[in-house]
């Protein structure tokens, strides 16, 4: 690892915490509900007023557990249905210069439920599926709403430890609308502007065809009818040869969506280069940023949550937990792609620049391992290099993070809530070990609770495992691997792991545009996000309705160093244990291969 590695790390964090500070504090405040004046957003107010009138809503009217997650799984199945249905008839509707066919079924289906899970997965291309009103209307409208969705649950949570005898959590479409409002909504705007003016554009414009001054040719795999592609006899893709002279470039409204696409880690891009497109991140500042933003939020909440819990120490530590694991795993992929592939070593050539396959050029090894730690650690899926091409370690360390259950610093609100199970875990654990009964926060952890904790942990892994293997008994689950190998199971576990967890980004290589990934994906995010939330909010309406107990001498504490040892231990222990056969099928038998040769 080199010291502009470590450089770049050390920049990336201190400029993080910077600007997560004083959000914390705004945070704070839109946690504490529909009495709290935000200062500066005063005329703010009269909308967030008007909304609750439009709705129907009483903003003074608490919900218990049930009520908040029937809201919450309401509000997510019309957005599904929405997203789904504008899809289906996108062809007949305008901003459609393009005049972009309707989306099939089982594609509409699986992008709905992605981008309403906050999974944001994409089995299609963007510029080549979806006109700008479906770009504008229903796939930025889910990405505040889903991020909005785990901002509100993630206060819920919050509050059950902050509560005293309460048996209200708060209300779902208060912190579903004070979220978009005070909080995504203007950020967006403002890194919006900023990505204008580094050069994202932002128009309504039809591509534009132009001419190239060289003819190019190049080679690309043979389709079948299916759409899957053809294989000699061997196993191999059959290529055909295609020359052209000119070239289409996409145009459209990206830079509004770039924004809550990343600040909403949801990481569905405009383009199918994702933000490797010069369009989406034209340079170098660009890319910075738009990791700074994929952080912001989760690390904001950190502070807000001690901030509402009476002891910033808890934030604090939940921030440090985090941060541990964060900066160990990006030590390791940077590490790994700066060393030069084995079957290069011998050779006589420079290999200061490292593994540059895949890799953004106009970045760099150091910025591109970088944005695949940021992305993969949070619950976003944006990309800015070709995961599938990173070397057998370097690729291990995407999928671990995602494996964790997204809880380095993980999604908006997901990530807070998640790590703050595996606190209870941890606890629960350490009570355990000396005799007590665990409490957290001043809560005692009893026996509806820990069901609940170990619902919410396990959830994903059967999902990604159950999964996988389904996809790798199956024909057609074996028809859309291109590589053979442990690397094609990587691509499938990369997947379901992408998935389940709802990160949204693909490890490529896995041809998943199919009815058979379309479904199977699909049921993957939505059970991966809704069926992790509800046992949280089980868990959020319990510990409201308990007595926040005093500390005392045999009060573990839950805010110093050993807490945050313990608390990485149970995220590594209990987190990864699941899926070590599956890993050790994948990158590490491949990592082994690879030396072997």
């Amino acid at each position: 690892m080199t010291a502009q590695s470590l450089i770049l790390l050390t920049v990336f964090l201190a400029v993080l915490l910077a600007l997560a500070w004083p959000l914390g504090k705004l945070l704070t405040r839109v946690g504490e509900g529909a009495g709290c004046r935000i200062p500066g957003m005063g005329w703010l107010a009269r909308v967030e007023q008007l909304i609750y009138r439009v709705a129907g809503v009483n903003p003074a009217e608490g919900q218990g557990w049930k009520a908040y997650a029937a809201s919450l799984l309401l509000f997510s199945v019309i957005g599904a249905l929405v997203t789904y249905g504008l899809q289906r008839v996108q062809a007949w509707l305008p901003l459609n210069p393009q005049a972009m066919a309707n989306v099939s079924p089982d594609s509409a289906f699986d992008t709905a439920v992605s981008f309403v899970a906050n999974t944001n997965w994409q089995g299609y291309s963007g510029e080549q599926t979806m006109s700008y009103l479906t770009q504008m209307l229903v796939l930025a409208g889910q990405n505040f709403f889903s991020a909005a969705t785990g901002i509100a649950v993630a206060y819920a949570l919050i509050r059950g430890f902050a509560s005293r005898s309460a048996k209200s959590i708060g209300n779902f479409w208060v912190d579903l609308t004070r979220s978009t409002l005070y909080v995504l909504l203007p950020l967006s705007l403002l890194l919006a502007v900023f990505l204008m003016a580094q050069g994202v554009i932002q128009n309504f414009q039809p591509y534009q065809q132009v001419q190239l001054l060289d003819p190019v040719s190049y080679s690309q795999p043979k389709t079948g009818a299916d759409g899957q592609p053809l294989k000699d006899a061997q196993g191999q893709p059959v290529l055909e040869n295609l020359s052209t002279s000119t070239q289409t470039i996409a145009m459209g409204p990206v830079a509004s969506q770039e924004a809550i696409k990343m600040l909403g880690t949801n990481g569905g891009g405009f383009f199918n280069a994702n933000s490797a497109h010069p369009y989406e991140n034209p340079t170098a500042l660009s890319n910075f940023v738009q990791m700074l933003a994929i952080f912001l939020i989760p690390t904001a909440l950190c502070f807000a949550f001690g901030r509402m819990v009476g002891d910033q120490r808890q934030g604090w530590a939940v921030l440090g937990a985090m941060t541990v694991l964060f900066v160990i795993c990006t030590c390791v992929v940077m590490g790994a792609e700066q060393t030069a592939h084995p079957g290069l070593q011998a050779l006589n050539i420079d290999q200061s620049a490292g593994y540059m396959e895949g890799k953004e050029t106009r970045f760099g090894v150091s910025a591109s391992a970088l944005f695949v730690a940021v992305t993969t650690a949070a619950s976003c899926g944006a990309v800015n290099a070709m995961h599938d091409s990173l070397t057998p370690l370097g690729g291990l360390v995407p999928m671990l993070l995602m494996q964790f259950g997204e809880v380095i610093f993980g999604g908006v609100g997901s990530g807070l809530y998640g790590m703050l199970v595996f606190a209870i875990m941890a606890v629960f654990i350490a009570g355990l070990m000396i005799g007590r009964t665990p409490e957290y926060l001043g809560k005692k952890i009893q026996s509806h609770e820990m069901k609940m904790t170990a619902i919410a942990i396990l959830v994903t892994p059967t999902l990604v495992l159950a999964g996988t293997a389904i996809a790798v008994l199956c024909e057609a689950g074996r028809a859309g691997i291109a590589n053979p190998g442990a690397h094609g199971f990587a691509e499938i576990l990369y997947a379901f792991s992408s998935a389940a967890n709802n990160n949204g980004s693909a490890f490529a290589g896995l041809s998943a545009n199919t009815p058979f990934y379309n479904t199977l994906l699909a049921i993957a995010m939505w059970f991966g996000r809704f069926a992790m939330i509800v046992p949280i909010l089980a868990i959020a309406g319990s510990l409201a309705g308990k007595q926040r107990l005093e500390a005392n001498a045999g009060t573990m504490p839950t805010h110093g160093g050993m807490f945050i040892g313990l608390l990485c231990g149970v995220v590594v222990l209990v987190g990864v244990l699941n899926y070590v056969p599956a890993l050790a099928l994948g990158p590490v038998v491949e990592h082994l291969q690879l030396y072997a040769q």
